[in-house]
């Protein structure tokens, strides 16, 4: 059933990037097929022990990965002004999480496959987070030389400000 329901999901997730014509739609697609392999790997766990600590660093990590979303959204929605799509921002976002890392819709992809890792760590799982985390930055190198193209200076000036993923990191 699990496999099945994965498969389901998998080709969902497929059809959606090949109706996109962005230049980076398969390195997001392997950290999104990544993130639901993760889930279906730990799901018959996901709720087990719910106040064990490994459970609770789980679901805090989950948590702030959706704060992190959708503070993210938010952002782009009331201060990008997009244009079509809402990922085609027409301004330049430097003020929020934004002020402090240039991705944080990826960030929020590496912080959520933590979370669903931490529900039962695995060396499967662990490669699972890996390639979250290269097809994050694949994404955020190709969306970086097409904002550089977009913005100019202006992006140049705030990726030498800010970190890519984790403030003052990386």
């Amino acid at each position: 059933m699990y496999l099945a329901s994965w498969f389901v999901f998998t080709l969902l997730l497929l059809g959606l990037t090949l109706a996109r014509s962005h230049p980076y739609r398969f390195s997001r697609f392997l950290a999104f097929e990544s993130i639901l392999s993760l889930i279906f790997l730990n799901a018959r766990v996901w709720f087990h022990d719910p106040f064990r600590w490994y459970q609770l660093l789980s679901w805090s990590f989950l948590a702030g990965s959706l704060l992190l979303a959708g503070w993210g959204f938010t952002l782009i929605k009331t201060r990008g002004n997009p244009e079509g799509d809402f990922e085609d921002t027409t301004r330049l976002i430097t003020t929020g999480v934004y002020r402090y890392i240039r991705h944080p819709l990826y960030s929020s992809l590496i912080t959520f496959a933590l979370g669903a890792f931490l529900k039962s760590p695995s060396w499967a799982g662990a490669v699972l987070v890996l390639t979250t985390v290269l097809g994050a930055v694949l994404t955020a190198r190709i969306e970086e030389g097409h904002n550089l193209e977009r913005f100019g200076e202006d992006y140049r000036e705030y990726m030498e400000r800010t970190s890519r993923f984790l403030p003052y990191i990386y």
